[in-house]
């Protein structure tokens, strides 16, 4: 197989046919400024340094802001083993319970907020979000009862909700298929990062313990709402509206910016939002079996992030111990998933990846599920972060480069994610009671699920391209109703 950067020194068109890296061909209907960007070719090494600023200004900010909020959202986990139940006098029901509701408001606002991302604007939507569940995360340390838990989790989730799916979206806006998944992979180390961070950050908090007055478990609402405050405040003054204008490129670099957005144009299609493209969306069987897959991998997901300290706790260890006993299994998640995803970005395969993680974590929790010793248990937790981490994140990816242009991408990422973001609502309540073998055999099964979805998806999309490869070559006629967008013949689906 050629190089990546090889194929970006050909016209569009030529690139998909001969590889994996063009994202939209070079239509005829375009306008003829257009057609000549797209036909310009960068110099490879240029393009590099250029991806290079990229990377240096927009992954600090989106890892930053991802990780305050999941470090919002998971921080429940920390202080359930803290004592923040009995505090509020929230039984084991109660408590589980108020880990699902988060994710009521959290799956219904996911499509509304990105499909509004690009009306009302990055910087503006993502802040406003960031500013509000910042302060209903420090307000959750003041609360004195089950209903205030309960109103200031709805209200993360309401906020939450637009953050990841608007993130991923405006990655798209940056970058082409080829690079995207290695980009989105970040996201999904901040969830990694979140956790590691998150116990050691709740471990020091927590020796707070009445000062002023306050629990423990209160600091850490605290502390973590005001550094997400923070965030909010770089996204404001550090986020452009339109990366193709940044503040930090010179104009020789927004030039470059230009050629690789003409080269996508119909990847990202249309400013102009459509109805249209969502009536494609929800008939497109890659974005349901997209949805039911990651349902599959968030149970893993936000069963284990949320719970591990409480899962490392049933295994024998105190509870300061738990916390950071987590912090070297989410840097082995996030790590195996930077490396994933990069191998799977220079081959331009994704399903057969999540195929391989899956198979860790299957491996993962039978060794805590069987009655071996703590330690193996424990390792048991490394294997199992690998699948946390890669199933959702590298699925999603293979979702964000099948589904053009701009609109219908939005959409499908909105409702994939409202699809599998229900499984944080199962996750809360399959992880009740220590020793949790509900949950870790839930999880089990979800996984063995999702490894059937994956290879029929794998299948629907290789079946996809086989039919396009027909009609190109006159072998069968061309009846289909749908022929923009990813369907068009010279757009190739990553496998």
């Amino acid at each position: 197989m050629p190089s990546v950067a090889s194929f970006k020194e050909r016209p569009p068109a030529l690139a998909e046919k001969a590889g994996c890296s063009s994202e939209s061909g070079s239509g005829s209907d375009a306008a003829e400024s257009l057609a000549a960007l797209a036909a310009e070719v960068l110099d490879p090494a240029k393009e590099r340094k250029l991806l290079l600023k990229l990377d240096s200004v927009f992954v600090p900010i989106v890892m930053m802001v991802y990780l305050s909020c999941f470090l919002d959202r998971s921080n429940i986990g920390n202080v359930k083993v803290a004592g923040m139940p009995a505090d509020i006098g929230a039984s084991p029901a109660e408590f589980s319970t108020a880990v699902s509701i988060f994710y009521a408001t959290y799956v219904a606002f996911e499509a509304p907020w990105a499909i509004l991302l690009k009306k009302l604007t990055p910087r503006f939507l993502l802040t406003a979000l960031c500013v509000v569940w910042s302060m209903a995360t420090v307000f959750s340390g003041f609360i004195t009862s089950v209903g205030g838990l309960y109103a200031a989790r709805l209200v993360l989730g309401a906020c939450e909700g637009g953050l990841f799916p608007g993130l991923n979206l405006y990655l798209t806006m940056v970058y082409k298929r080829d690079e995207q998944g290695k980009r989105v992979s970040y996201l999904f180390v901040c969830t990694a990062l979140s956790g590691a961070f998150g116990g050691l950050l709740a471990y020091v908090i927590l020796k707070m313990d009445r000062v002023g007055g306050y629990a423990g478990w209160r600091w850490v609402y605290i502390i973590e709402g005001i550094l997400s405050v923070l965030a909010a405040a770089v996204v404001w003054f550090c986020l452009p509206d339109d990366p193709s204008d940044a503040y930090f490129l010179g104009d020789k670099e927004k030039h470059m910016m230009r050629v690789r957005a003409a080269q996508r144009a119909r990847y990202m299609g249309s400013g102009e939002f459509s109805w249209e493209e969502v009536r494609i969306t929800l008939e497109d069987p890659k974005m349901w079996i997209s949805g039911a897959i990651q349902f599959c991998q968030d149970v893993l997901l936000y069963g284990f992030s949320t719970f591990l300290p409480s899962i490392i706790t049933s295994m024998g260890y105190g509870s300061l111990e738990a916390q950071y006993l987590t912090i070297p299994v989410y840097m082995v998640g996030g790590l195996s998933f930077m490396a994933f995803a990069y191998v799977s970005d220079r081959l331009c395969v994704r399903g057969p990846f999540i195929l391989l993680a899956n198979a860790f974590g299957i491996a993962g929790y039978v060794l805590i599920l069987c009655p071996t010793a703590n330690g193996v248990r424990y390792f048991g937790t490394f294997l199992c972060a690998a699948a946390v981490y890669n199933g959702p994140g590298l699925n999603l990816t293979w979702l964000n480069v099948n589904v053009a242009p701009h609109y219908r991408r939005a959409a499908a990422i909105g409702f994939q994610q409202t699809l599998g973001n229900t499984a944080g609502i199962v996750a809360g309540q399959i992880y009740r009671q220590a020793p949790y073998v509900l949950g870790n055999g839930f999880s089990v099964g979800a996984i063995g699920l999702a490894q059937f979805l994956v290879v029929a998806k794998w299948a629907y999309v290789r079946r996809r391209n086989d039919e396009k490869r027909r009609i190109q070559t006159g072998e069968i006629a061309d009846e289909r109703s749908i022929k923009t967008g990813d369907r068009e013949l010279d757009f190739k689906y990553h496998l």
